[in-house]
């Protein structure tokens, strides 16, 4: 018999990618529509206060301006007397774009002009007048930091720090080896290829159709519905391409809110794009700070964990993130102390950004363990090992699996981590002194409830549909192989439908649990179409396989046969056609195992290893090889998922030596908003990145035994460089980005 080989598992190139690269993939803003207006954002010059004036008069005089919208002409929205929820939003008062006179943050959205193109909206906007009163802000973490307070656990979804176990600090003060990091990791903020944007098509009593940049069509389509008080049938939203959003997409955004609200009023197809200075006016990766002190014996092994952060949020809600709970789960220690705080300061709500809380807690604590393995003379792979925990001590829980000694020990090898010299400073090829760093990532392996049709038709074209999104993760290409492997279609045949708030509900696509939660529903809709197309062939009285054992049948290439006789079958067509039906269409939901979140815990885990190069003279930092060892349980497609950790080491470089939102505080903004300033990777400073993925099984984890790698690839990289500069150079810089002022400086 034939072996055939799987789509799931073997390396597949993306199926949107000829759409992307031809420009037939449309985005937001690429979407036209009749009588389409386009819309300006006006944004606020200050940082806090209120509008004492705003003159629309010589802006509104312009041919072509069809109307200027402000919190004083705005109109009556639902959302004003209904305190809306979405999938994503913080404990608070959502932001509402043009409520009041009231100034929180610079950059706030305070007027929308609205004209016939977009140069004419954008002059016109050049020329709203806006009088302030301003009062005193506070945008500095550092001079708020005494401020800090716990947020209440029963305002968010958030886990909060577990409760202290055994004594942390008295554990601390005895212990022979002590190590005292403090910390601080900018705010970023979300740059992807494409800014947010928002189309709305006017359809009149039919409703609107809103093309929005989105992780979660029915999140927007139900925010929209609720802002406005419409009926959720006379709204749908489709954003089959987004170009990149990395979490800014998770809550909807205020373009889409003006959007709407334009289309609304004048009763046409409405466009709002935000700027790149835009970019920087809503969501980021909050700024924190943080300390990490542990106590250990001479042999390396922790008696002591202490980890405490304050974040940065806004004065409308207290936006949370698990910062600092990474730290009494990753290693085996009796007695850890976690503690969390916020601080309000006059900005934006931050929001999720790759790996929320992980990328930064973990960066605190696998520097303060490097800087351990450096207080004891143990090697900093060999100090892990001694610390490897089977449990989450957090919840007291087994993990439903956990290879991470298996991606030491591969990293490490592939790493050539055995050439390590330990002492900082100690190896050097010309001008440049040359540093290995390591660090463990970690991240959770999460799914959700999701539903997914599948339609299979005489043709042998199956068609599945669901209403995920794909953010360049290459969610298409891993849902189209699922289905083909389930019902035995080529890949060819097989059409995906997502993005569109009119599919089976799915849930955002964030946390790295797309993967596992839509790959699950659509697995299990196209085995429920295999199986009612197996019944139908076995009711057929002249068929070869009527009443035939179920198992003992096969489903490949457009024919239904005896899996010991293939000659013995029928093909697709002939089933359909002579049990008179023209399709055959299910649906069906999952959801995870309750049993198994209440008994196990359920994390990704990965080794990175990072060598950099110093010029001893000039403090220029060169990242020139990464090797990151990943557990992530099935892997679907090994070429989109290399491709994934690639992304998230990338930003992790970023994190480590570029990104960092300047803040002038005396105006209370972020300075270097524009790429010229905003630094990120470029192709020149992305070295040589090799991709293992370690073998590892998990039958608890989801249905297909999926964990996620949307979040993995970032966490612990900018603390792998960090560490790697330490040993190089033999300077400790805890404060991100490590640029040459700090590696020069000598304080």
């Amino acid at each position: 018999m034939t072996t055939v080989t799987p789509f799931v598992g073997t390396p597949r190139s993306r199926v949107d990618g000829r759409a992307k690269v031809t420009g037939a993939a449309r985005y937001a803003a690429e979407f036209d529509a009749p009588d389409l207006a386009h819309g300006w954002v006006v944004s606020s010059a200050v940082a806090r206060g209120r509008i004492a004036r705003i003159d629309t008069d010589a802006a509104m005089a312009m041919p072509g301006v069809l109307k200027i919208f402000t919190h004083e002409n705005r109109p009556r929205t639902a959302w004003f007397d209904y305190k809306h929820r979405d999938q994503t939003a913080p404990p608070g008062h959502p932001f509402r774009p043009l409520y009041s006179d009231t100034i929180l943050h610079s950059g706030q959205p305070i007027a929308l002009v609205v004209a016939e193109t977009l140069d004419i909206a954008r002059d016109a906007a050049s020329l709203v007048r806006v009088l302030y009163e301003t009062e005193e802000h506070a945008t500095d973490l550092a001079a708020r930091r005494d401020t800090a307070y716990v947020p209440p656990k029963k305002r968010s979804g958030i886990k909060p720090p577990p409760k202290p176990r055994g004594d942390a600090p008295g554990a601390f003060t005895s212990a022979p080896v002590q190590v005292r990091q403090e910390s601080r990791v900018p705010a970023e903020y979300h740059n992807p290829m494409e800014p947010h944007a928002a189309t709305v098509v006017w359809k009149g009593k039919d409703g609107i159709v809103v093309h929005d940049k989105t992780q979660g069509a029915q999140n927007s389509q139900s925010y929209i519905a609720s802002v406005f008080g419409l009926s959720p049938s006379k709204v749908q939203v489709v954003a089959p391409f987004v170009g990149g959003a990395f979490g800014s997409g998770l809550r909807p955004q205020y373009q889409v809110f003006l959007a709407v609200m334009a289309a609304l009023e004048l009763e046409r197809s409405v466009r709002v794009s935000l700027t790149r200075d835009q970019m920087f006016t809503f969501g980021h990766r909050p700024e924190t700070l943080q300390i990490v002190t542990l106590g250990a014996g001479r042999d390396g092994k922790l008696v002591s964990v202490q980890h405490d952060a304050v974040a940065e949020t806004s004065r409308l809600e207290d936006y949370q993130e698990v910062v600092v709970n990474w730290s009494g789960l990753l290693y085996r220690c009796d007695n850890v102390a976690l503690t969390y705080r916020l601080a309000q300061l006059d900005v934006s709500t931050p929001c999720d950004m790759r790996a929320p809380g992980a990328t930064i807690g973990v960066f605190a604590l696998e520097i303060a363990m490097d800087e351990l393995a450096h207080a004891t003379g143990i090697d900093p792979v060999e100090l892990r090992l001694r610390n490897h925990t089977d449990r989450d001590q957090n919840e007291d829980k087994p993990f439903t699996s956990k290879e991470l000694r298996a991606c030491y020990a591969k990293g490490a090898e592939r790493f050539g981590w055995s050439k390590r010299k330990p002492a900082p400073r100690s190896m050097r090829e010309g001008s440049e002194l040359v540093g290995y760093g390591f660090a463990t990532g970690v991240w959770e392996a999460m799914m959700m409830k999701s539903s997914a049709r599948a339609t299979l038709t005489p043709d042998g074209r199956l068609t599945v549909a669901t209403a995920t999104a794909d953010i360049g993760t290459g969610t298409y290409t891993i849902l189209t192989q699922i289905a083909a492997d389930a019902l035995g279609v080529p890949m060819e045949k097989v059409t995906t439908l997502i993005g569109d708030s009119s599919l089976p509900t799915s849930p955002i696509e964030g946390g790295s649990w797309a993967a596992a939660s839509s790959g699950a529903a659509v697995d299990a809709a196209c085995r429920s179409v295999r199986d009612a197309l197996i019944g139908l062939a076995r009711g057929l009285e002249d068929s070869p396989l009527a009443n035939i054992d179920p198992d003992r049948v096969t489903v490949r290439d457009g024919r239904v046969f005896l899996t010991a006789d293939p000659d013995q079958g029928l093909a697709i067509d002939a089933v359909m056609a002579a049990s008179g039906v023209d399709k055959i269409e299910l649906e069906e939901t999952v959801l995870p195992d309750p049993k198994t979140m209440l008994t196990h815990a359920a994390y990704t885990h990965s080794a990175v290893f990072a060598e950099v190069r110093v010029d001893e003279e000039l403090g220029i930092v060169r990242v020139t090889r990464v090797v990151n060892a990943v557990a992530a349980g099935r892997i679907l497609n090994p070429k989109t998922a290399r491709s994934q950790i690639l992304g998230g080491v990338v930003m992790g470089i970023g994190m480590a030596l570029e990104e960092e939102a300047l803040h002038d505080h005396k105006l209370g903004r972020v300075m270097n908003h524009n790429f010229a300033e905003y630094h990120i990777p470029v192709n020149a400073d992305v070295p040589d990145i090799d991709v293992l993925f370690v073998e590892e099984h998990d039958d608890k984890v989801s249905p297909l035994g999926v964990k996620g790698l949307g979040e993995i690839g970032i966490v612990g990289t900018a603390a792998a460089i960090a560490n790697a500069i330490f040993h190089a150079t033999g300077k400790r810089v805890n404060d991100l980005p490590i640029t040459v002022d700090k590696l020069l400086d000598e304080a």
